[in-house]
């Protein structure tokens, strides 16, 4: 798999050569996304390079994103999710719409009053009452998202009812978003966050706030969701 013999007496660290050599077996299609790469041993093997070395390689090309360490299992080409910047839809309806099986573990369901910075966003008084809606939201079992959704009571049905797509619970009484407005920046998880993730604290993130609204301006929905950043990028086209 990977070929150092013509690079031996190059200045250029070994690892880094040997990431470089990685990369570019992923670039040319010889490691497909979602496929194991060779475990340390056999990198050694392949190399002659020292374990410190190869983990310092793969830890490398891990911290760019394009490979990802799951536990027990090894490492693997990341299957990075590239969503629109300008889509606004749920995350149960986007998974569907790629082939995969959505899920949600819920933290949170219940009726509230809201925070000051919450009734803002929402544009109702800080005495009303909102539904506090706090999931994982999971495709085919992993986990890629911590969702804390923030809606005005009379916009949802009662919460028996609300499932695990939001938006089509928003639906059922004519209140699906239509505009929107939302934030992302990057940022380090917290070791509860990466607990609910299953992923290693300091692992990167996105933060993303997002304020939806109907056609006369009615806002919908304050939720604010931390994506892991293994698993997801952020695109626009522009001209």
């Amino acid at each position: 798999m990977i070929d150092l013999s013509s690079s031996r007496s190059s200045s250029t660290p070994l690892y880094i050569q040997i990431a470089k050599s990685i990369r570019q077996h992923i670039k040319d299609g010889q490691i497909a996304k979602g496929d194991a790469i060779p475990s340390e041993r056999e990198l050694c093997h392949l190399t002659g390079a020292s374990r410190v070395t190869i983990r310092k390689a793969v830890d490398q090309l891990i911290d760019e994103g394009l490979l990802l360490r799951k536990q027990g299992s090894g490492t693997f080409v990341s299957e990075r999710i590239e969503m629109p910047a300008t889509y606004l839809g749920g995350f149960t309806e986007d998974m569907r719409a790629r082939g995969e099986a959505p899920g949600s573990v819920w933290l949170a369901r219940s009726y509230a009053n809201p925070t000051r910075a919450e009734a803002a966003e929402l544009k109702v008084p800080m005495s009303s009452a909102v539904v506090r809606l706090g999931r994982v939201r999971l495709s085919q079992g992993e986990p890629l998202a911590i969702e804390q959704a923030v809606v005005a009571k009379p916009l949802l049905p009662p919460l028996e009812e609300i499932g695990d797509s939001l938006y089509a619970a928003l639906e059922t009484r004519g209140n699906r978003p239509q505009q929107g407005r939302q934030k992302v920046r990057a940022s380090i998880v917290s070791p509860t966050e990466a607990g609910l993730l299953s992923i290693p604290e300091k692992s990167a993130v996105l933060r993303i706030e997002r304020v939806t609204w109907l056609e006369d301006g009615s806002v919908i929905e304050f939720t604010r969701s931390v994506y892991r950043g293994d698993r997801y990028q952020f695109v626009t086209n522009i001209r």
